[in-house]
């Protein structure tokens, strides 16, 4: 089970991840909560404590093509992770963001 999870690197994810010692991921649509924390908790060596999913529909959006045309269509649908962790413990998503405002 090797499971692709994406940090989302966002002000207020990185607002969560700060205060509330939570984490957003961009997680595949196929995904449930156990297998998010089984990645996280491989990946970055932490212990989860509680994982929230949300699944996001894709907003309808219009192109334009030659001539004027318009074409509808929909933006691809997502999932995120809201992945909570241990008090004291911390994933090194935002490292290069703290060096550089440092």
């Amino acid at each position: 089970m090797n499971l692709i999870i994406t940090p989302r690197v966002s002000e207020k994810a990185y607002a969560q991840a700060g205060t509330l010692d939570t984490y957003v991921f961009i997680v595949p649509l196929s995904s449930n909560k156990i297998e998010v924390k089984k990645a996280v908790e491989q990946e970055y060596e932490v212990t989860v404590i509680a994982v929230n999913i949300v699944n996001q529909n894709g907003k309808p959006k219009q192109s334009y093509r030659k001539g004027g045309r318009t074409m509808p269509g929909n933006r691809s649908d997502s999932k995120k992770a809201y992945v909570r962790i241990k008090a004291g413990q911390s994933i090194p998503v935002f490292a290069a963001q703290e060096q550089e405002s440092k």
